[in-house]
């Protein structure tokens, strides 16, 4: 048996070395159109690689995929975040979890992950091709003809072939397989931070603001964490979830909208409320700029008390009624413009792809094309950041290695 791994890259590679444990005796090719493999698991994780999140339960990896999170459940249940680990650290890469459950080689070093699957490869006799760019395919009974971007090189005949070819910025970069027959939905970026243009906010950059929710005014869509003010807007992972919720919607309105933020991270408004008659009560005398309630960091309170047209010399027992309502609304209802968005090259997703309703998703086997499968980004599966992109990789590389 022949079979051919359309991209070198996290999944192409996943799915190649299972292929090849599955079927010994298969020949198995990985295609990569550029010159080096695995480009993307290189910067990923800001050069670290996060390889996947050890959340405790299945259901917990099933939240964090805004698209094709319950398409994965089953596949969960085949190959998951503790196989992963296992996987890797069985393989001489040893691992390990931070605080909020990233999972990283100890090494924190992205060429572990890449050395380990070049050597895993070359073990099991995985062949790479690299300028091997795959223009077309054609299928001829149960098999599958090659056509290459170089025109010169001969085409070449598989039996089965494993399509990797991961995320595409633009739809027509899917056109090859929509002439197939498969459904693609269009591909529209994910992750990226906004984009606040010269709001007086970003004066704040580099201030990171640990727990604050935040939400598309008019939207269902919210998300809470880490906020980062940057020099044009604002990231951290309480901005990045929320655009991989709301990635569609943004694209919809050119990544305009309203941001709205709970510095608190409270709903209870009544509690708030009460929180700041009492410092009222208690510490009269003491300057509001000089006394931060809730353990606020200093830059951000006194912005916020610019913000409301408030000096900061003003006495903490001068505020009545209609200064208490308006810290409240700063604090937890806080609202910015956004103007579009900042995309991280490093951490680049888009959502979109093969639709999965092509794709038969015990097998990862094209339902309009036998012995055509597919594994990783170029399917429309996509994540929140912590390690859940490169889970979605390695279980669909693994399934679809099955080749059953």
């Amino acid at each position: 048996m022949k079979v051919a791994i359309i991209g070198g890259g996290a999944a192409g590679f996943f799915a190649a070395i299972a292929a090849k444990e599955n079927h010994p005796n298969a020949g198995v090719v990985i295609f990569e159109k550029t010159g080096r493999v695995l480009s993307k698991v290189k910067i990923s994780g800001g050069g670290r690689c996060n390889v996947t999140n050890a959340c405790e339960q299945v259901s917990d990896l099933v939240m964090a995929y805004p698209r094709g999170g319950n398409s994965l459940k089953r596949l969960f249940h085949e190959f998951d975040n503790k196989d992963a680990m296992r996987w890797f650290e069985s393989r001489g890469v040893p691992l390990v979890v931070q605080d909020d459950q990233c999972v990283f080689p100890v090494a924190q070093d992205s060429q572990m992950i890449i050395n380990c699957f070049v050597s895993e490869a070359k073990k099991l006799g995985v062949r790479v091709e690299t300028h091997s760019g795959v223009k077309s395919l054609e299928q001829e009974g149960d098999s599958w003809k090659l056509f290459f971007l170089n025109e010169d090189r001969p085409t070449e005949q598989f039996d089965k072939v494993i399509v990797t070819t991961g995320g595409s910025p633009k739809e027509k970069g899917l056109t090859w397989l929509k002439e197939l027959g498969h459904k693609i939905i269009e591909p529209v970026p994910s992750l990226f931070s906004f984009n606040l243009s010269e709001n007086k906010i970003t004066r704040l950059t580099g201030l990171v603001v640990e727990d604050v929710w935040t939400s598309i005014s008019g939207t269902k869509y919210k998300s809470e964490g880490a906020l980062l003010i940057t020099h044009w807007g604002m990231s951290g992972p309480a901005i990045l979830k929320l655009s991989s919720f709301a990635a569609r919607h943004l694209n919809d309105f050119n990544y305009q909208c309203n941001l709205q933020i709970n510095w608190l991270a409270e709903k209870d408004l009544q509690w708030v409320v009460s929180r700041l008659k009492e410092i009222a009560e208690n510490h009269p005398k003491k300057m509001m700029a000089n006394y931060r309630p809730f353990s606020l960091p200093e830059r951000l309170w006194i912005f916020l008390l610019e913000k409301i047209g408030l000096p900061g010399d003003k006495k903490w027992g001068e505020t009545g009624k209609k200064i208490i309502n308006k810290l409240v609304e700063v604090l937890t209802n806080d609202t910015y413009p956004v103007v579009g968005k900042a995309t991280h090259k490093e951490e680049f997703v888009t959502c979109g792809g093969v639709s999965l309703k092509s794709v038969d998703m015990k097998t990862m086997q094209s339902k309009v094309a036998k012995n055509l499968y597919f594994a990783g980004e170029v399917l429309d599966i996509d994540a929140i950041t912590g390690g859940f992109n490169l889970q979605a990789a390695w279980t669909t590389g693994f399934v679809a290695g099955q080749l059953k």
